[in-house]
């Protein structure tokens, strides 16, 4: 038996003990009885003298530069514009200080509130993650019906009919993945885990979403002055600087989790506290080494969205409606494209640390030597994700209502009509786009778990063996054909 040392994913190290033939590359496998979880029934981890982990963890060393360089170059380019043009922007005060005080308390009792509920989603989701699952099923079912019939009622035929074809497919959908519930539940439930032991990674989303809303502000107060000299000509500009600025902040999240999640994987001894070590190095990794790669990915996407605004601004227009539609659903096509590749290719950055272009190439040729194309593509946790956060809504905005009738004087005053609508839509939207980035932290910790899975399963068998079971357990369910343990 040979041993190679120092297994190392972003400088974790890990131990593995790794024999030829039938039996198993890791520390804790069963001898002989154990082939990875993949459609070709390959080991794991390739023989002594191929490539192993430690081969892929780069040197640290600053990827696609150029692109983080454009990336503040733009940002300076941005505030200088605010200075110039700032003071064209005026603010008045109509009195109203009574009035953005009761708006304020809303907002920030249902923020509080949503961060909270937030929070206590995780224990929920991890004691019934299962029948979370089958009733995201459900919950998309019967989301589709209700337009359906909302469209039929206000007699939009052709949306109702789309929202029919939609529901049908749907029922489709829920009965060709039901036998992989049980798998997506289990991955779930093991990036909730790694979440819940590393929960600074909440707050660090929390961070970046307030620095989303700084660069919202600088960003309306430069473009809004310096269009308002120089016209519709700079439209784009602003709308690329909007987009690549949002997707980056987005994705060094992305990045960072994907990161703390791996060095959760091989040596949970450093990330299993708040703000662990294994956090904090990703973040640095993310901010710094790798924030290039960040920036390239993010702005292919900016690109593309930023077309995609103006195709919809130009649909404002009479002519050429149709040709605008189909520009319109060709950029949406891409877009999501492109989106799906970022998605995978930054855990790999994350994980690595490899430039943008090597990521995404070397994490796709994994799935596909494993034959796990047809997984990836199922978006059953993302829909749990996605009905927990409409969820968490609601219910703050429940609260939202309440508020806004302890202070109906005030906003009364201020001209609003409906007090208790406002108040739920404001409660409704606090709790939705908070809970939303606590649910886009747990989605890059599923998405970096399936690839871990897939790559290096012995090694969480050693360091996870209860939450490893439960993972092997669900993939024989769900995929009998395909096991080989």
């Amino acid at each position: 038996m040979q041993v190679v040392q120092g297994t190392v994913v972003q400088g974790a190290p890990v131990q593995n003990n790794v024999q030829q033939g039938n039996v198993v590359y890791g520390t804790s496998a069963p001898t002989g009885s154990y082939v990875a979880p993949n459609s070709t029934h390959k080991p794991p981890f390739p023989p002594s003298g191929s490539t192993t982990l430690e081969d892929k963890k780069q040197p640290n060393g600053f990827r696609d530069v150029g692109f983080s360089i454009a990336f503040f170059a733009h940002l300076v380019v941005i505030v200088i514009l605010m200075f110039t043009y700032g003071g064209s922007i005026v603010f008045q005060n109509n009195g109203g200080d009574s009035t953005s005080a009761a708006l304020a308390s809303i907002v920030v009792v249902c923020g509080l509130f949503g961060a909270g509920i937030s929070a206590f989603s995780f224990g929920l989701m991890m004691t019934c993650a299962t029948q979370l699952v089958k009733m995201a099923l459900f919950f998309s079912i019967g989301m589709n019906l209700a337009i359906a019939v909302a469209s039929l009622l206000a007699g939009q035929l052709m949306m109702a009919g789309l929202g029919f074809l939609a529901f049908v497919v749907s029922i489709c959908y829920a009965f060709y993945v039901w036998a992989r519930v049980p798998f997506a539940a289990a991955n779930l439930n093991t990036a909730l885990s790694a979440v819940r032991m590393n929960m600074g990674l909440t707050f660090v989303a929390y961070f970046f979403m307030g620095v989303s809303v700084v660069w919202s502000l600088v960003w309306t107060v430069a473009a809004g002055g310096a269009m308002s000299a120089w016209g519709q000509a700079s439209l784009f500009f602003f709308l690329l600087s909007f987009y690549w600025t949002l997707q980056v902040i987005q994705n060094v999240i992305h990045v960072t989790s994907a990161g703390t999640i791996g060095t959760w994987w091989f040596t949970p001894s450093e990330a299993n506290s708040f703000f662990s070590p294994g956090l904090r190095d990703s973040m640095f990794r993310a901010t710094s080494y790798s924030f290039g790669s960040i920036c390239f990915g993010s702005l292919i996407v900016a690109f593309v969205k930023a077309l995609r605004q103006l195709a919809h601004m130009a649909r404002d227009n009479d002519e050429c409606q149709v040709l605008l539609c189909l520009v319109d659903c060709l950029l949406g096509c891409l877009e999501e494209i492109i989106e799906y590749f970022n998605k995978w290719a930054y855990v790999y950055v994350g994980l690595y640390g490899y430039s943008y272009l090597e990521a995404g190439k070397n994490v796709m040729q994994l799935f596909q030597n494993k034959g796990w194309t047809t997984i990836i593509t199922d978006d059953l946790v993302e829909n749990v994700l996605f009905m927990v956060s409409v969820g968490i809504g609601l219910i703050t905005g429940l609260l939202g209502y309440g508020m806004a009738l302890l202070h109906k004087q005030q906003l009364q005053n201020a001209g609003f009509d409906d007090i208790g609508l406002m108040g739920f839509i404001i409660g409704l939207l606090v709790g939705f786009l908070l809970s939303s980035i606590v649910m886009s932290v747990i989605s890059s910790a599923v998405n970096t778990i399936i690839v871990l899975f897939a790559e290096a399963p012995m090694e969480f068998q050693h360091t996870h063996p209860e939450l490893s079971g439960e993972m092997r357990a669900a993939w024989r369910q769900a995929w009998p054909g395909e096991c080989g343990f």
